[in-house]
């Protein structure tokens, strides 16, 4: 998530420079073709390629709006995940007492209790952002793409590529929880397991009685809802075939475009001319530099051709890497930053110990 108020427009011209040459280099060659070879006739109506220009826009926009409703959607869960993981400590924190216990518990071994159900709550947070952080065939372009790839290495850290699943929680977990999670597929879902057995000994030990235990049981559900529903967005991409389609129809809008606009830069031209026909010198050194552009002022399309191309292409590139929001990029939800932020916050409401501090990022690229 990038944090400051407006993205540096250097940052996008380095990100997208290559295809900034490319396009000029598009541009060049049907004017090359039209003013020096002689090739008057190569060039497209406006007309159609208007219509596709059109249709091009729509579907651009129909995908960025897709990919922000993924986006958002995203951070609505992971806000809920913020909200549940505050309201779990709380109950954790007064639910669990001495008043129905079989056997007395010391305040100390109590303190101890809820400080295993939260530490297991944090390696649960761990496990979910570490699933939701794995590369997924449709996802690949943004390790893959070497612009991409310089942003990345240049910009930002992830620190699920740094950092391993196994270092990471085995302090949260006791050595049979951690060996007992790592021997299944999915982490998350068997520590939200040990969490349901955890809660089922505490009420027979009447550590917790049965309404608190049924409140306790029902965060427990919704933790898995939460799960569920990221799972959802990470596994389930942006339709393939939108996607592919919309990348094809930009594609052939930007290489039909200099072809579109050369006539049109020429009419300017031939305008240009008639007006200085009317001049009464025709010597002058004035004179002759503006007869010049006029008589090439079709080179001009050059620039024009880049400027709509990189425009389309952006914008097609944005909702592209903006679909995916837990993929590891700079659009991304910033669920590393928002685990350790809950991590602090429900750690210190149980007055626990040896609390980390919130991660330091750079260059306003919050992951």
């Amino acid at each position: 998530m990038y944090t400051r108020r407006i993205f540096p427009v250097r940052g996008v011209i380095r990100w997208t420079r290559r295809y900034i040459f490319l396009f000029l280099f598009l541009g060049l060659v049907p004017v090359v073709l039209f003013d020096v070879v002689g090739l008057k006739w190569l060039h497209v109506p406006w007309l159609p390629l208007g219509a596709l220009a059109t249709a091009v826009a729509f579907i651009v926009g129909f995908k960025n709006n897709a990919s922000y409703d993924r986006l958002w959607e995203a951070r609505k869960i992971w806000g809920g995940i913020v909200n549940a993981s505050r309201s779990w400590t709380i109950m954790v924190k007064d639910f669990i007492t001495n008043d129905h216990a079989q056997k007395t518990r010391t305040e100390v071994e109590l303190q101890g209790i809820k400080r295993e159900l939260v530490h297991r709550h944090v390696a649960w947070l761990t496990a979910l952002r570490y699933q939701l952080r794995k590369d997924k065939p449709w996802e690949m372009h943004l390790k893959e793409k070497k612009s991409n790839k310089e942003f990345r290495e240049a910009h930002y850290r992830v620190c699920e590529d740094e950092l391993s699943i196994e270092n990471e929680i085995k302090p949260y977990l006791p050595d049979e929880d951690y060996k007992a999670i790592f021997s299944k597929g999915n982490q998350a879902s068997q520590i939200l397991g040990i969490q349901s057995r955890r809660l089922k000994e505490l009420m027979v030990d009447g550590l917790i009685e049965d309404f608190r235990h049924m409140e306790m049981a029902n965060m427990l559900v919704e933790f898995y809802t939460l799960q569920g529903k990221s799972e959802r967005i990470k596994n389930f991409p942006y339709p393939r075939q939108f996607a592919t389609l919309n990348y094809l129809f930009v594609w052939i809008f930007i290489i039909l475009l200099p072809f579109g606009i050369m006539e049109g830069f020429e009419t300017i031209g031939d305008h240009i001319l008639e007006d200085l026909a009317s001049h009464e010198s025709r010597t002058s050194f004035g004179h002759m530099v503006q007869e010049f552009i006029a008589k090439h002022f079709v080179w001009f399309s050059i620039p024009f051709s880049a400027l709509i191309s990189w425009v389309f292409h952006t914008m097609e590139a944005i909702g592209e890497n903006t679909e995916n929001p837990f993929e590891g990029g700079p659009n991304d939800v910033p669920i590393t930053d928002m685990s350790r932020g809950i991590e602090i916050d429900i750690r210190q409401l149980i007055d626990d110990t040896d609390i980390p501090e919130p991660y330091v990022w750079k260059n306003d690229i919050v992951m």
